[in-house]
């Protein structure tokens, strides 16, 4: 009997958790209505309205697990979990199209004690199993790819003034009109012009990406030009975004104070404290490792069914 494109979905969600629980994993479940559901700039949250209260909450539905799967973790001196993942539901108010959806499963992983390398290594074993080979990875930091494809040092132009002058005089044809920080001006730069080449490399690590993209993720000690952070690309899709953590509270508070008032700038709105996460902090959030990846995307890149999402 051949199975329908769901059953192989589902079937596919089994396999990935079997893998983790092979792997000595815990499966951790967190509460999606959330008090704060990410401070990235571009990424856009749902807040939660009661219709029978014909009110507005406090309330947003998560756009990842992160924050509350940290909380769990900074628990570890009395939960003692220290490998754990989640398979759950995302939401994100952005564009449908054939890779973005409102609504989306997202795949977590989180290792104490552990640096981001083991995080793309677990990456790695997690493909081959799902796909019943070894294939053939390539890593490669930002620095070098994007000096390979176009002979320009990234990481010398880490102001926002220089980058953007870069793209006007030497990329005039890119679109300039809305470039309000270097984050503007790298993601259009890096999805015109070095994004349509990734396709070369079948299975991507693309590592090391510039400070100002560092998110929550920490600064590399030997350069801090760059952060240890990685992203995961199969056949130039993005599959998978990993950090090794900042556990530094006060420089997280600089970065989400940055970019709340990026998104007030640009979109015209901000979101609250997130007081739950810098409790975790403040708690102690030990040395860790984490990932989100998108089953769907791994989904449809590895087992080609028609639909992935199911919505």
């Amino acid at each position: 009997m051949t199975e329908g494109s769901l059953a192989k979905k589902f079937h596919f969600i089994q396999k990935i958790k079997d893998f983790f629980l092979q792997n000595g994993f815990v499966e951790v479940l967190v509460p999606p209505l959330v008090e704060n559901p990410g401070m990235e700039t571009h990424i856009h949250p749902f807040q939660v309205a009661s219709v029978y209260k014909k009110e507005t909450l406090p309330l947003y539905l998560q756009t990842s697990p992160e924050f509350k799967i940290k909380q769990l973790l900074s628990l570890f001196e009395t939960e003692k979990l220290d490998k754990v993942f989640n398979i759950s539901y995302c939401f994100r108010d952005e564009p449908k199209s054939e890779i973005h959806r409102l609504q989306f499963l997202m795949l977590e992983w989180y290792r104490l004690f552990e640096s981001y390398e083991k995080i793309e290594e677990d990456t790695k074993k997690l493909v081959n199993s799902l796909t019943g080979t070894s294939q053939k990875y390539v890593t490669k930091t930002i620095q070098e790819l994007i000096n390979e494809i176009t002979n320009i040092d990234i990481l010398e132009f880490l102001e926002f003034n220089e980058l953007k002058n870069l793209l006007l005089k030497d990329f005039s044809e890119l679109p300039s009109k809305n470039l309000k920080n270097w984050d503007d001006c790298f993601w259009t730069f890096f999805l015109n012009k070095i994004e349509p080449y990734l396709k070369e490399y079948p299975y991507l690590f693309l590592k090391e990406f510039p400070a100002p993209l560092a998110a929550l993720s920490k600064l590399k000690k030997s350069d801090e030009r760059v952060c240890e952070r990685f992203e995961f690309y199969l056949n130039g899709v993005e599959i998978a975004n990993c950090f090794h953590e900042l556990t530094d509270l006060n420089e997280q508070k600089k970065r989400f104070e940055l970019q709340n008032s990026e998104k007030k700038s640009t979109y015209g709105y901000q979101l609250p404290k997130p007081s739950e996460f810098y409790e975790s902090l403040e708690r102690g959030l030990p040395h860790s490792s984490g990932i989100a990846l998108g089953v769907e995307r791994l989904i449809k890149e590895i087992i080609k069914v028609d639909n992935p999402f199911w919505d």
